[in-house]
């Protein structure tokens, strides 16, 4: 386990927050080092950009992560957080659903949709599953692809991605919730 202080912060977004996007880790130039999720990286950047794209900012969601420290190899490089990383943090994860208590989830990247399944077990993958509502938990799950640039450059282009924040757009209309244009 890491040595993580902040887990539930202002830096995440309101506690009022009514939707939630959930992401791998924090990265290595990114949150990581500023302590604000999707933050000082180009990830972040993009993902700023693509909520923009709807009408949201950052101070409208609460933003966490399924693995709440970041992985690196021995070269300090980011890395895909293994399963007993996410499942140690799944604890952290289910009280901060609980107390943001969303009525819309956002998961950015296959670890975050997996990481759900330790908090009410699902049956969706990201392939088959992404840019489409579904319900899950009480709540509203979108399913997207993660904003990083090799995502967008190997596995859901810039246009696609912005197809599946319209759908994030949807959920929230569809959860009664308002979008601040």
């Amino acid at each position: 386990m890491c040595d993580r202080t902040a887990v539930l912060s202002g830096l995440n977004g309101p506690l009022a927050a009514r939707v939630m996007f959930i992401g791998e880790a924090p990265g290595r130039k990114g949150a990581d080092r500023t302590h604000v999720p999707f933050s000082g990286d180009q990830s972040g950047k993009n993902f700023e950009r693509f909520i923009a794209s709807i009408g949201l900012a950052r101070e409208d969601v609460f933003i966490t992560s399924a693995a709440l420290c970041n992985p690196r190899t021995d070269s300090g490089a980011n890395r895909k957080p293994t399963k007993s990383e996410v499942a140690n943090c799944s604890q952290f994860l289910r009280r901060a659903i609980g107390i943001i208590d969303p009525r819309v989830v956002v998961t950015l990247g296959s670890v975050a949709l997996e990481a759900l399944k330790n908090i009410k077990w699902h049956e969706l993958n990201l392939r088959e599953s992404s840019g489409k509502i579904h319900d899950w938990d009480g709540r509203l799950l979108v399913p997207i692809y993660h904003p990083s640039p090799q995502v967008l450059a190997s596995h859901r282009r810039e246009a696609a991605q912005l197809q599946d924040y319209q759908v994030v757009g949807q959920a929230i209309e569809q959860a009664g919730l308002s979008i601040a244009a």
